[in-house]
């Protein structure tokens, strides 16, 4: 069995990469608390059957996962219902291209790109083109209109901007 790993190079993430997931998960873990969903920091996998038969494992540096009994040995199999990524110099391109490839493919519903050093979130959506799943691009948020910054999919949850740089220099 194949498991098709990427050996990718954290040694260029930052303590604020660090900083950011820490701030999401505890907005967002109360939130959740009386539901089925949880959320979870980046030390949990995701593996999936792809489309040519190869395997992949994938650790998002956030998620909301719903199904969370849905497993294999420490492995989710089944697909969050959301994903962020903190972007850091040696991980920009496989987050921007190869997970959102990956993610897109398991039809995960909303996926959020934190860029720390330019302090603004990109906020995609899944959609269909073609009968394929395609994330587009629904909003940029800065400091100037962060107080559009929401979950798509989990409407009920409050995330605050400032809140979420906390301790970003």
């Amino acid at each position: 069995m194949s498991l098709n790993l990427q050996v990718t190079d954290m040694a260029g993430a930052v303590p604020e990469h660090s900083i950011v997931i820490t701030n999401f998960v505890n907005m967002v873990y109360n939130q959740l608390k009386d539901s089925t969903c949880r959320v979870f920091p980046d030390n949990v996998q995701y593996r999936w059957k792809m489309s040519d038969g190869s395997e992949k494992v994938v650790m998002p540096d956030a998620s909301i996962n719903c199904q969370i009994k849905s497993r294999k040995g420490n492995c989710f199999i089944n697909a969050p219902q959301f994903v962020l990524e903190v972007l850091s110099p040696s991980t920009a391109k496989y987050d921007r291209m190869e997970k959102m490839e990956i993610y897109q493919s398991e039809e995960i519903p909303e996926y959020w790109i934190v860029d720390v050093r330019r302090r603004e979130i990109e906020i995609y959506d899944l959609d269909y083109e073609n009968q394929e799943p395609k994330y587009f691009l629904v909003d940029t948020i800065r400091e100037e209109n962060s107080g559009d910054l929401r979950l798509l999919h989990f409407p009920n949850i409050k995330i605050d901007f400032k809140q979420l740089f906390d301790g970003v220099y």
